[in-house]
């Protein structure tokens, strides 16, 4: 894209990326809590703090890492957890957060398959029936 005769490259992995972590939450808050839209948007967004297990890997961001069943937040146990607090009024936002969070890291991986086939061998959902071709 140019601009006043200024190049721009737009990669749109890392768009989509920031926009799911940032702005969905919001947007799902507005359809499903219209209510209290505005709270529960940022408490889904709240649950962006996960990303503090990323702090626990070296190196800390690997472009080409999956982070499903990666760092100790993002496991299979603990996205069983998240599913569990939809089912209760207290914890329902921050589990809709949660799973909004997993759900874009899942879309992340994908993408980074598409480029990267080494990258889906070494990763963590390699093992799971489903994914394996």
């Amino acid at each position: 894209m140019r601009i006043v005769g200024i190049q721009f490259s737009i990669d749109w992995q890392t768009v989509v990326h920031y926009s799911g972590h940032l702005l969905v939450p919001f947007l799902v808050a507005l359809i499903f809590f219209r209510k209290d839209w505005e709270k529960a948007g940022l408490v889904m967004l709240l649950a962006i703090f996960i990303d503090l297990d990323h702090l626990l890997a070296s190196p800390i961001f690997d472009p080409e890492r999956c982070s499903i069943n990666f760092h100790p937040l993002h496991t299979y146990w603990a996205i069983a957890i998240y599913f569990l607090g939809l089912f209760y009024k207290k914890t329902r936002w921050i589990a809709t957060g949660l799973i909004l969070h997993i759900s874009t890291d899942l879309l992340d991986c994908f993408w980074i398959f598409q480029n990267c086939h080494e990258c889906y061998i070494k990763s963590a959902i390699h093992d799971i029936p489903f994914f394996t071709n």
